[in-house]
């Protein structure tokens, strides 16, 4: 118990302040029979740490969970395949140890998502949102209640209309996906095409995230992949180089 306390502990900072920090106090109360927590006070941005984005991920995995209402069983199953595929064995346990206390809170989606976007930085918000989507579509397409709630955390997170569609467009395919991943219409000049992959490739650079520890870095690596999978798809369509 020590050494869970000293990882999370070490990595969080504005976390533990705000609506987040309340849940935190609550579950670390759970977790430890003898944990005090101090008054934190935020003054002014500071980069996310690896600890800060990870609970951040946590709180809203619980919220999507408990979107219609009920959790099953499958879905811990879902995050926990989740979890261990992208942070390995180690770190998933103790991150679902942590999700299983949150998901005891009750959650005030639209105070987290502010706190969220008031400290972190854009491309993490954006690394979130892809790690949530994956989690919602880890059972297939994710159901009505969960994209709902999907669009009413990017709203209240600063996510632009346009990079919620992109990512979307990563995780529910059709004709349009990869013109919708580039944020560009079908009807784009092949000019047009390759600089919305310019300045997309900025965007998703998985060097935006390095700050937030190598498993998150991976995860940027793998939309950065989806990213230019769309490039190809729309230059074989179109047959341009």
């Amino acid at each position: 118990m020590a050494s869970f306390g000293k990882w999370i502990g070490g990595g969080l900072g504005w976390a533990l302040g705000g609506p987040i920090g309340g849940i935190l106090g609550f579950v670390f109360g759970s977790i430890f029979d003898s944990m005090q927590s101090g008054q934190y006070e935020h003054k002014g941005f500071t980069p996310t740490q690896e600890g800060d984005f990870k609970v951040s991920l946590l709180v809203m995995i619980a919220a999507i969970m408990k979107a219609d209402g009920r959790i099953m069983k499958s879905e811990l199953e879902y995050v926990k395949r989740f979890l261990l595929g992208q942070f390995g064995e180690q770190e998933a346990e103790r991150l679902l140890l942590l999700l299983r206390e949150i998901l005891r809170q009750d959650l005030d989606v639209d105070e987290i998502c502010e706190q969220i976007q008031e400290n972190m930085e854009y491309p993490s918000r954006l690394q979130l949102v892809h790690f949530l989507f994956g989690v919602a579509a880890a059972d297939g397409e994710p159901h009505a209640a969960e994209a709902d709630l999907l669009k009413r955390i990017c709203l209240h997170m600063g996510i632009r209309q346009k990079d919620f569609d992109s990512i979307k467009a990563m995780f529910i395919r059709d004709t349009g996906s990869a013109y919708r991943i580039l944020e560009i219409s079908p009807d784009a000049s092949d000019d047009e095409v390759k600089k919305a992959y310019r300045k997309m490739a900025l965007k998703y650079h998985p060097d935006k995230v390095a700050h937030l520890g190598e498993d998150v870095q991976k995860a940027a690596k793998e939309k950065f992949q989806q990213l230019n999978q769309a490039y190809n798809e729309i230059k074989q369509q179109r047959g341009f180089n």
